[in-house]
């Protein structure tokens, strides 16, 4: 079903995509796998809830909370963004844009941003919420935007990348990759390594360049595109990446995942797997999740796989998330699945509701933040579960 949704054409995509069996009549086979009942090993308490704005089901946004690490910010397809007291969820502050929003928000430097439908980037003062511009940038955007110095950076689904000035939202620089004739639906949000911006685009190509000037200093093949045909060929680097020290991970769809030198684009070690939901990392591990819904961990230095787990197939889970002990998925149900980071084997369950979380899970210091489809959010932690705590303390999350 995600792949169903995600997937749009430039030309008549959907008498293509019928065509090519993605909704033939096998449905047995198309349905999300049942849960099992588990063992809850670890304890996992929700500290609080509260809802940021309106639905965004099945539209696939890029709507998920961030940090500055002082506040929580959150943002609504309807056009709320609020800021979150991180400890007891106490709105600090809330501004209703009357807007319809699709990605964000980005926050650094005392700012965060968010992006609309209609092709607009707005800042707002971290602070106070107060709005300090809108900036055309002529297309939607569905990658989470980035701050860093005096440059706002976006990337539309056009396959252009673009940095906006922090002080008033004019155009620095932009650089613009030529789109291949069918793309998944979504886009792989801008990082940055010291003074450059690396981004990822439905061509299969990494691309870093100057965050001040736009000067492209390497590009790199990730998923060089295969088959005969527009969909045999999709190779999209849609999901998250990641940075640990100097090394970038990435992953594209009907590709591979690699580990790549941020300074030089040199591809360190890359493993076959087709993934549109990224990867994530700890200091020791990277986590992914297939296309049909494993998740796999792997060895950060080499790409060894470690484990994987087949339990959500066809769930549409998120990406994993590191979370203390576990790594955290979110899922069309709205479940949180919490498994070993060892091991792989399910821990706990917990969920938030009866809504789809399709916004990777975020994690600040011990604390676990998920915001679903429905426009809720709410924060977690994992309860040490020793004799010595109270029952009050070990009390597991009520859904």
């Amino acid at each position: 079903m995600k792949k169903a949704v995600r997937i749009i054409g430039l030309i008549a995509a959907g008498s293509l995509l019928a065509s090519c069996g993605l909704f033939g009549d096998e449905d047995e086979e198309l349905e999300p796998m049942e849960l099992v009942d588990i063992d809850q090993v670890v304890k996992v308490k929700k500290i609080w809830s509260s809802k940021v704005g309106g639905k965004s089901e099945f539209l696939r946004v890029a709507l998920r909370p961030a940090t500055d690490g002082s506040r929580i910010y959150a943002a609504s397809r309807d056009g709320n963004v609020t800021a979150y007291d991180p400890e007891s969820g106490k709105q600090v502050w809330r501004n209703e844009l009357d807007i319809e929003l699709t990605a964000g928000p980005g926050v650094g430097e005392g700012y965060l941003v968010v992006t609309a439908k209609d092709g607009f980037a707005i800042l707002l003062d971290a602070s106070t919420g107060e709005e300090r511009w809108r900036a055309d940038i002529a297309g939607e955007s569905l990658a989470q935007p980035l701050i860093k110095g005096e440059s706002v950076v976006v990337q539309t689904i056009d396959n252009r990348l673009q940095a906006l000035s922090v002080f008033d939202g004019r155009s620095r620089w932009s650089v613009v990759q030529t789109p291949p004739a069918l793309t998944m639906r979504g886009s792989s949000s801008p990082v940055s390594v010291g003074n450059t911006v690396i981004a990822g685009f439905d061509s299969g190509r990494l691309v870093a360049a100057d965050i001040d000037t736009g000067t492209i200093i390497w590009e790199s093949l990730l998923a060089p595109p295969q088959g005969r045909s527009d969909l045999d060929r999709l190779s999209d680097i849609d999901g998250s990446m990641a940075i640990v020290s100097q090394d970038l991970y990435a992953s594209g769809y009907q590709g591979r995942l690699a580990a790549i030198a941020s300074e030089s684009g040199q591809i360190l070690w890359n493993r076959d797997i087709s993934s549109y939901e990224g990867v994530a990392a700890d200091w020791t591990g990277l986590y992914t999740v297939s296309d049909n819904g494993e998740i796999v961990a792997m060895g950060r230095q080499n790409g060894n796989e470690s484990w994987r787990n087949a339990s959500l197939l066809r769930r549409e889970p998120t990406l994993p998330v590191p979370f203390g002990t576990t790594v955290v998925v979110g899922d069309l149900e709205g479940y949180l699945h919490f498994f070993n980071t060892i091991d792989g084997e399910a821990v706990a369950r917990v969920r938030l509701g009866s809504a789809a979380i399709t916004a990777d899970p975020f994690v600040m210091a011990n604390r676990l933040y998920v915001q679903s489809d429905s426009g809720q959010i709410a924060a977690y932690v994992l309860v040490d579960d020793r004799p010595q705590r109270s029952a009050t303390d070990s009390a597991e999350d009520e859904s």
